[in-house]
C-alpha cells in the first residue's frame, strides 16, 4: 500500500479538525505541532503531538502551510452540456477514508448512485446510497456529509441526499480489483 512520506508541520493559526474515527469535532490551536500523514481529496489527516488522529477541512489548508486543492474540471456532454453523472462519480472519487488513503469509490462503499430530475430547467437531485467499511466507525456523517458537499458543488445538483446503510455489509470483495491486489 502506498503512504505519504509524512511531515511534521506547527499549525499557523487555532483548527477545528475532526477526531478518527470518532467523528467530534475538537479545536487544535496555533503552534500545536501535528504531524501531516495524509492530503487526499482536500482533506488532511494529521496525528498530533498527544497521538490523536484528526482530519482537517481543505479550507484550513493554510493553517498546515499548504494550499488548498484545486477545484475539479467537470466532464462534459458532446453538447457542451455537463456530464451530471460523470461529475458526481468524479467528485466522489475525491471523497477519502481519513484513516486508510483510497477514496470511497475504489473502495467499494458506494452501493446506489441515482441522478433525477426535478425541474424542466435540467436541475437535478442526486441520491447515494453507501456503507462503511466497519458498522462502529464513527466517520460516517463525516464521510457522507463530505460526500454530500462536494456532489453539491456540481451547477446543475441542487438536492443530495447520502444515506449510510450497513446492508449488505462492506467486505473486500467489493474494493475495485486494482486496490485489492494493493491490500494483498
Amino acid at each position: 500500500m502506498k503512504f505519504q512520506e509524512q511531515e511534521k508541520i506547527t499549525l499557523l493559526r487555532d483548527v477545528e479538525a475532526t477526531e478518527i474515527p470518532y467523528g467530534t469535532k475538537i479545536n487544535l490551536y496555533k503552534g500545536t505541532e501535528v504531524t501531516l500523514t495524509q492530503s487526499l481529496g482536500g482533506t488532511f489527516t494529521v496525528i498530533t503531538h498527544q497521538g490523536q488522529m484528526v482530519s482537517l477541512s481543505g479550507k484550513d489548508a493554510d493553517a498546515l502551510g499548504k494550499d488548498k486543492a484545486s477545484e475539479i474540471s467537470l466532464p462534459k456532454t458532446e453538447a457542451g452540456e455537463i456530464d451530471v453523472e460523470k461529475a458526481v462519480w468524479g467528485q466522489l472519487r475525491t471523497c477519502y477514508d481519513p484513516e486508510i488513503p483510497h477514496n470511497i469509490v475504489d473502495l467499494g462503499l458506494i452501493y446506489e448512485c441515482k441522478i433525477e430530475p426535478i425541474n424542466e430547467a435540467g436541475d437535478k437531485k442526486v441520491s447515494i446510497v453507501m456503507t462503511l467499511t466497519a458498522p462502529g466507525c464513527g466517520m460516517g456523517d463525516w464521510l457522507s456529509k463530505d460526500a454530500r458537499n462536494k456532489i453539491l458543488t456540481i451547477p446543475t445538483v441542487k438536492d443530495c441526499n447520502v444515506q449510510v446503510t450497513f446492508d449488505p455489509p462492506w467486505d473486500r470483495s467489493k474494493m475495485s480489483p486494482a486496490l485489492r491486489r494493493e491490500f494483498m
